[in-house]
């Protein structure tokens, strides 16, 4: 008999500690998954191809119920009108303007100063680009999703994993330790810093920054923006922490 798995998705945006978060996540015993697979989820057969690329590199756990995956670009869009969708646990979570968009800049300078995303203006476009269509999925299916702060990955890192248990519906409990994986650290599906292989969260972490600047005006809209959006995420929200 095949294997019918339901899912949890993430829905948040680049440098939101989610590859942490989706290591903890995809090292429970109930579920599979843990970095981005860069795919929508439109169809049963997007639904088919997520199991087999995934267990072209990890394989299954044989009492895993639940398969994971996060999206934090626009290209890829769920379709919860699928059948196999009406049980998917659907997170959405914001970080601040700030140190969000400091982040992608310096992580992308690091790959090359051309980069979009190594300049303040491109990465400004994509944060505000980014919260409009999570917005939008919010106001288009209300009470579908839950939503958290991803700095409460690290500064109440007990209570966010324990209402995370709770919203998925696992026994249980999320530990703070993770596992490594095959794409642990690979470039493309997730955090490529020496960070990630710690294996285990590192509270009040606080990334050095500071040396990339940003434009007071691009800032001011981008915290606009992040308030806006914020509040209508919880609004819309099934439940939040």
């Amino acid at each position: 008999m095949k294997h019918s798995y339901s899912r949890i998705f993430l829905l948040s945006h680049m440098r939101a500690y989610s590859s942490t978060l989706s290591h903890i996540i995809g090292s429970h015993p109930r579920i599979n998954g843990y970095y981005e697979m860069h795919q929508s989820y439109l169809s049963d057969a997007d639904l088919a191809r997520q199991i087999a690329d995934y267990s072209q590199h990890d394989s299954l756990k044989p009492d895993s119920h639940y398969q994971f995956d996060k999206l934090l670009h626009n290209d890829y869009r769920l379709n919860l009108s699928l059948p196999a969708l009406q049980d998917a646990v659907i997170f959405i979570a914001l970080r601040q303007p700030e140190p969000t968009i400091k982040s992608i800049i310096k992580l992308f300078r690091q790959k090359s100063s051309d980069d979009l995303y190594a300049q303040p203006a491109g990465t400004n476009d994509y944060y505000l680009e980014r919260l409009q269509t999570l917005t939008d999925f919010a106001q288009q299916h209300p009470q579908r999703y839950y939503y958290f702060d991803t700095e409460k990955v690290c500064t109440d890192t007990d209570g966010l994993l324990s209402q995370l248990q709770q919203w998925i519906g696992v026994t249980e409990p999320l530990s703070h330790e993770y596992g490594s994986f095959a794409k642990t650290g690979v470039a493309g599906a997730g955090d490529t810093s020496p960070l990630i292989h710690t294996g285990k969260i590192l509270p009040n972490f606080q990334e050095a920054v500071d040396d990339v600047e940003l434009d007071a005006t691009l800032l001011q809209q981008a915290e606009q923006a992040y308030q806006r959006s914020r509040a209508l995420l919880l609004h819309y929200a099934k439940q939040h922490c």
